[in-house]
């Protein structure tokens, strides 16, 4: 077992919501929160979409998302979906046949915008393409969307608003009997989403899919779903969530698993404790955390490295990690493992050294885990 494992005072009750499958993959209800993104390939480049499905996956995404906005682009779900290793969510916007044809293509999930999507019969016609083909449905309600009688009745986007639109449509999947569906309601502004998303939250017992939309670029957008959506999953509230940024669907997922670390709900790969560095520092501690970020991407045991520039917090921080390292005078520093000091590294040779006490600690944590799992 790693040391970095989740301690009782940090340990979050999560809202009681009912599970749903999207796929092979369940959502709500005691299981992890997932993690999700979306392709922003053209769809009908299939080469494209799958590698780009494929990433996100490799970087831990267990639900990615594609956009279908014509035709051509149900045609070649078709070809993506039995290329991936993950479920993968048709993403529907106006053209209520594009659900149909998506469903028929091989989607494990749908996502219908209110809208946009139609009227009430249009929406039927998706419940049943969904049933039949085995598929959930996510209805994604978003601020800068929302139906224009809502839009008339409320003056402006606002939660009660989003979560009226959410409850309407809840009503019609349920009229029909289909219960195998989540919900989200997202905004670009902070405190609108998360007022909707609480708002919610006690008026459904439906899987609830987090995300702050359109949040900006890799650093505002990654600040902005950092406060959004830690605040609501520190309140128990999310049953899966996307990090929408203007970058690559990778750095999604990245930004995505490490605001659930944080927090102490989902464990993916080393979490490295760093510290800032100083004019105390007995090695370059942000380069060396760079490299060290790259040449552990490939680690997914769930783990603890502690890189700490000198003697005034590195032996304490070092004493809860798998793995550390403190930087101390004349070129070298002390490596410590499994908690308790180990031996002395020169500062020349600490990188290897350290990626190899890596893959060692965690290739342990696996061994012990299974051996665990076969007693």
């Amino acid at each position: 077992m790693s040391l970095h494992s989740i301690r009782p005072w940090r340990e979050i009750p999560r809202r009681k919501s009912r599970q749903i499958m999207v796929g092979n993959v369940p959502v709500g209800g005691d299981a992890p929160i997932t993690v999700q993104t979306m392709t922003n390939t053209l769809t009908t480049d299939v080469a494209a979409t799958i590698a780009q499905v494929q990433a996100a996956a490799d970087a831990g995404a267990d639900i990615v998302r594609v956009s279908v906005p014509d035709e051509a682009s149900s045609k070649a779900l078709r070809q993506i979906v039995p290329e991936v290793s993950v479920p993968i969510v048709a993403d529907i916007h106006f053209h209520y046949k594009r659900g149909i044809e998506a469903a028929e293509a091989g989607a494990a999930c749908l996502r219908i915008n209110p809208g946009n999507i139609g009227d009430e019969k249009r929406v039927r016609e998706v419940i049943k393409a969904a049933r039949d083909h085995n598929c959930s449905i996510r209805i994604g309600v978003n601020a800068g969307s929302l139906e224009r009688h809502l839009l008339e009745k409320y003056g402006e986007p606002c939660p009660a608003a989003m979560v009226e639109s959410g409850l309407d449509h809840i009503k019609i999947l349920e009229d029909n009997d289909f219960h195998e569906f989540k919900i989200s309601c997202k905004a670009s502004d902070v405190f609108m989403a998360a007022a909707a998303y609480q708002q919610l939250a006690d008026a459904t017992d439906a899987p609830i899919h987090l995300g702050i939309t359109e949040a900006g670029g890799l650093m505002s957008g990654t600040i902005k779903s950092a406060i959004g959506l830690g605040n609501l999953l520190w309140s128990g509230i999310g049953d899966t969530v996307r990090v929408s940024l203007s970058a690559d669907p990778v750095e999604e997922v990245k930004v995505g698993y490490e605001i659930l670390k944080s927090l102490g709900l989902r464990h993916r790969g080393v979490n490295i404790i760093s510290c800032p560095s100083c004019a105390r520092q007995g090695f370059d501690v942000i380069k060396t955390v760079e490299t060290l970020e790259k040449r552990l991407e490939h680690i997914k045991t769930p783990m603890s490295l502690s890189i700490i520039g000198c003697v005034v917090n590195g032996p304490g921080e070092a004493l809860m990690t798998d793995v550390g390292f403190t930087g101390g005078g004349a070129g070298s520093g002390m490596v410590y493992l499994a908690g308790k000091q180990s031996h002395k590294l020169g500062n020349d040779g600490m990188i290897d050294h350290i990626v190899e006490q890596v893959e060692e600690r965690a290739a342990q944590i696996e061994a012990g885990e299974a051996k665990t799992a076969a007693e």
